[in-house]
């Protein structure tokens, strides 16, 4: 599973995301004093650990407080490894994770400019704001199988002979392990079990793991018996033969991430409401809140879970390892949140918290060969969690966060920026309705500038953000006789993209993506001439995932054209970020010109 990630796709070309937090001070040494440890695998009641320039120096320290170290006392709280979430799609937010308490991240399919670039940030050090990030790259699947409808243009694979070539493309590409599409039974093609047996021999060849996404008990058989290394998720049912494919998954020695969190959201049902509690709301706004809401499922089919916690509990009895993962990105999941729900429901399937612990630290760290990491132990990173109460009595304690460190740095300031960047939305929120300008008039064009009464303003907007390869250019006047200067945009939209665009965007917030109360206006209003080709009016708020669009045509003569907010799909006008001409999807060269942008108020 992955991600929409079509919301990310409409900011202007070349704008790179804007940062808010607050930088901590990097201490010269830290020492957690008195504490109890959970080091990965076993529980010390009361020890002092201590950790220096990125590395823990002494996981059992006896002596004075060095000087000039940081002291934080420890009494009635647990210190514990940083998170390491073994199943995401990192397509955005990746700022979140850390202030959760996950400071690393296995991805399963994400971009590939994301993924080295997350790379390249952890190869030159100091990656103290995002979580480390192992990845899949692209995932492996058939022509119109899973992973193939987000949009974004992937290689596949049709047969047992294009395996290895195929696999190496993804090693030359920077994957650190391969993952496999088996699944069928959901609308999606699939890969037969002779090109998946394939690929997990050429994977093996050149000594990387090959993980197996399934969607049912067949499946999740015949890829185990093909030579998986693990499967990265379970499967929603009521029944299931659990000890039979625990003993089949021990046999191959083989690993499971069940992914809770999501098979959840399948089964249309909430295990509890991360929302409702208040340190973790106060660092989610409206939009990343937004994921947490939604479902995949339409209807509470709780029942849908007896399998897969099923399976969960005769793998872990089999001795076979167990990750936790959230598959966040998804329908019910949010980045570093939800590994905090995951934690629950693994316990709920019958883990012991030391075991749901171990499988969110040690466990993946091994599985996945991912070094120095997932322990408290001298010489591993110092990515840590201090958590008030003991988790290994209550799972529930791991949300009691008092501190987070990232290769040594303290997270608090970052933490305290978030929050006080949510407030500041939600403060902005409650002002009510932007005052439209006198007329609504939001277009003030003129042939130096392309000014606007608030906001950011106009700007170009095209899929390089994305990697498309279509272009626009703008250019306002002459003035046309009553005064208004109309903006020409000349757009050639390249082929390669099922959502290829370019054209012109208005930012209404101060800020990228910033949403600003526009509720005040029920519609917008302009005019246009061009090419004669149809064009598209769209719109994105906050939290909102694929924009609202309204298609239009562009004739040889100036016309007037309304689009109701209504007839925007899903836009929220009290939280408008982004409003857009547009050319595309299909390719070829445009022209047209609006004038007079007008937000009306009726």
């Amino acid at each position: 599973m992955k991600p929409t990630v079509l919301k990310t796709l409409f900011l202007f070309a070349g704008m790179g995301c804007l940062i808010g937090y607050q930088q901590a001070a990097l201490a010269a040494a830290t020492l957690v004093r008195d504490v109890r440890v959970f080091d990965g695998k076993t529980v010390h009641e009361r020890r002092s650990v201590l950790f220096d320039k990125g590395v823990i120096v002494d996981a059992d320290y006896r002596g004075a407080a060095p000087n000039g170290a940081r002291v934080v006392e420890g009494g009635g709280r647990t210190l514990l490894p940083g998170l390491i979430d073994a199943h995401t799609h990192a397509f955005r937010s990746q700022e979140l994770p850390v202030l959760f308490g996950v400071t690393t991240q296995v991805d399963m399919f994400t971009d590939l400019r994301l993924m080295k670039k997350a790379k390249q940030a952890m190869a030159q050090g100091g990656n103290h704001h995002h979580a480390d990030l192992f990845s899949a790259g692209t995932l492996v699947t058939a022509p119109n199988g899973h992973g193939t409808q987000f949009g974004i243009p992937i290689p596949t694979i049709t047969k047992p002979e294009q395996a290895q070539a195929f696999v190496d493309a993804r090693i030359a590409e920077g994957s650190d392990f391969i993952k496999i599409v088996m699944e069928t039974g959901y609308g999606f093609h699939s890969l037969d079990l002779a090109t998946a047996k394939a690929v997990i021999a050429a994977a093996h060849t050149r000594g990387k793991l090959a993980v197996v996404h399934i969607g049912n008990e067949k499946d999740a058989r015949a890829v185990l018996e093909a030579g998986a290394d693990g499967l990265v998720h379970l499967f929603p049912g009521e029944s299931a033969d659990a000890k039979g494919l625990a003993q089949l998954a021990r046999s191959k020695k083989a690993f499971v991430i069940p992914t809770f969190a999501v098979l959840e959201s399948m089964a249309g049902w909430r295990g509890d409401d991360l929302l409702a509690i208040p340190s973790f709301a106060s660092l989610l706004d409206k939009d990343a809140q937004a994921p947490l809401k939604a479902r995949y499922g339409n209807t509470s089919r709780p029942e849908r879970l007896l399998a897969p916690k099923a399976v969960a509990r005769a793998m872990m009895e089999a001795g076979v390892p167990v990750l936790a993962g959230t598959d966040a990105g998804n329908p019910g999941t949010q980045y570093g949140a939800s590994m905090h729900r995951e934690l629950a429901a693994l316990v709920d399937a019958g883990l012991t918290p030391a075991q749901a612990l171990a499988a969110a630290t040690s466990v993946p760290a091994d599985v996945f060969k991912l070094g120095r990491r997932g322990r408290i132990d001298k010489g591993y990173k110092a990515d840590l969690l201090l958590v008030e109460g003991n988790p290994v009595a209550d799972i529930l304690a791991t949300r009691r966060i008092v501190e987070v460190w990232k290769e040594g740095e303290s997270a608090n300031g970052l933490r305290e920026g978030q929050r006080q960047q949510v407030a500041r939305a939600a403060q902005q929120a409650a002002k009510g309705p932007l005052a439209l300008p006198a007329g609504g008039r939001i277009s003030q064009f003129s042939e130096k500038q392309l000014a606007s009464p608030f906001g950011m303003g106009w700007g170009p907007s095209t899929d390089g953000f994305v990697g498309g390869k279509s272009t626009v250019a703008l250019a306002a006047g002459p003035a046309l006789p009553d005064g208004q200067v109309p903006l020409a945009i000349a757009a050639k939209v390249a082929p390669g993209l099922p959502f290829a665009w370019a054209g012109v965007a208005f930012m209404p917030g101060s800020a990228q993506m910033q949403p600003v109360d526009l509720s005040a206006a029920k519609a917008v209003r302009f005019r246009v001439r061009g090419d004669g080709k149809s064009y598209q009016v769209i719109a994105m708020s906050q939290g909102l995932q694929i924009p609202g669009a309204k298609p239009f045509t562009a004739g040889p003569e100036w016309s007037e054209v309304t689009v109701p907010f209504s007839d925007l799909k899903g836009i929220d006008p009290a939280a408008v970020t982004m409003l857009g001409f547009n050319a595309g999807p299909q390719p070829g060269d445009y022209r047209f010109e609006i004038v007079d942008v007008r937000l009306l108020p009726q």
